[in-house]
């Protein structure tokens, strides 16, 4: 991208801050067509750009992997959502990350992450940054000492997940962006599962914004996807160099989607909350729950820090049964509305088994999922066909015991 590009996206950015953010979500980056006046600009499904002359750009674009009309929307809609000065959209939120700490480390550098978190991430960062030297340390988030005793003169990256995942625990933003800042380190947060509609890590001291377009931000599962939203120009440049050079964007039609499913993301977290809540206060009164994992219960240990940093509580929970392996198991098998599936944040309910599904990289490790938790990802389908549907499999789970 051009700096003459930069600065008038930079400008309009500053621009839509101001602005709700039902209204950002809407218009940010999404400009009418001013050649025939269509609402909803074009997708520009184009790998290369004519030249007005050798070097002579149109806007600044000049081939697919280093820019394209509808990512640069995209990415502009992003920055602003998170309140942002640089979005980067990504193939998929892996490569976000990847890009990111190729970006801003070398071997002998040291993360900092917690001990729950995605096995994905936990993958990346273990097996193929392990590989190439960068050493890693797996703490609590919540207890501050333990994180700061972590802390090495080789240590880099703070690596913040909140509602982490799967066990949805609650991590004080603001304290840790606080305790990584005093010791020169990037905080990264992975807003993933609040989404920028339930909570802005960059207004509360982080650095780094790291989403899976893939979940909320789409929406509706037909889409693969992966951003980053930061302040700091040279960092920024430092991954967008790196994403052109490695090559992990996002396709037009893949930007479309993903701009086309952010539109409605105000309105569906609203949906996704209420639901999520009805279902976790089904089953926080259910003999055969031990633990409902859901920071909108006044139960869990985060619910005060989670309703002070989030606008509410979010679609993801989940559930430690006490009858074991096998009852959960039952359960994860039995349900209809809740289909069986891997991912999360799409319109349609989805039950996991973390155990053997998203988190089976983590067997074995300190970020090991107890094999009697099963993950829900609530979606915006009649809140009464939702609990009828978990009353109906946890009955018929329970004669399995």
């Amino acid at each position: 991208m051009s700096s003459a590009q930069n600065d008038k996206k930079n400008k309009k950015n500053k621009k839509s801050r101001t602005s709700g953010f039902a209204t950002r979500a809407i218009h940010a980056g999404q400009d009418f067509d001013p050649t025939t006046g269509a609402v909803i600009p074009p997708i520009y499904q184009s790998s290369t750009f004519v030249q007005t002359h050798i070097g002579g750009l149109r806007n600044g674009f000049e081939y697919g992997r280093g820019g394209n009309p509808t990512r640069n929307g995209l990415e502009e809609q992003l920055a602003a959502l998170e309140g942002g000065r640089h979005g980067i959209s990504f193939a998929s939120g892996l490569a976000a990350e990847d890009a990111l700490l190729r970006g801003i480390l070398k071997p002998g550098d040291h993360i900092v992450l917690g001990n729950d978190a995605y096995g994905g991430t936990y993958r990346l960062i273990a097996r193929i940054f392990g590989a190439w030297g960068v050493t890693h340390s797996v703490v609590d988030m919540s207890n501050l000492r333990t994180v700061q005793s972590a802390i090495t003169e080789n240590t880099r990256v703070l690596w913040v997940e909140t509602p982490s995942n799967p066990l949805m625990k609650i991590t004080d933003i603001a304290e840790l962006a606080e305790v990584g800042h005093a010791a020169g380190l990037t905080v990264v947060v992975d807003n993933t599962f609040a989404s920028p509609a339930l909570q802005n890590p960059l207004a509360l001291g982080a650095d780094v914004v790291v989403h899976s377009t893939t979940k909320y931000l789409g929406g509706h599962s037909d889409v693969i996807g992966g951003a980053l939203v930061l302040n700091d120009d040279e960092m920024h440049e430092k991954v967008r160099f790196m994403q052109f050079a490695a090559g992990a964007v996002s396709a037009p039609m893949d930007a479309f989607l993903t701009s086309r499913g952010i539109k409605t993301l105000d309105v569906r977290m609203q949906r996704h909350s209420d639901n999520a809540q009805a279902i976790a206060e089904y089953f926080s009164e259910h003999s055969a729950i031990e633990t409902v994992y859901y920071p909108g219960l006044d139960s869990h240990p985060g619910h005060s820090l989670a309703a002070t940093q989030m606008s509410r509580f979010g679609g993801m929970l989940s559930l430690a049964f006490a009858g074991g392996e096998k009852v959960a198991r039952a359960f994860a098998e039995s349900t209809r509305v809740f289909q069986l599936a891997e991912s999360l944040g799409g319109i349609e309910s989805l039950v996991n088994y973390p155990a053997e599904m998203t988190h089976a990289s983590v067997a074995g490790t300190e970020l090991a999922v107890p094999a009697n938790v099963i993950r829900l990802s609530v979606g915006l389908e009649s809140v009464d066909d939702l609990l009828s549907d978990v009353d109906r499999a946890i009955g018929k789970a329970l004669k399995k015991r």
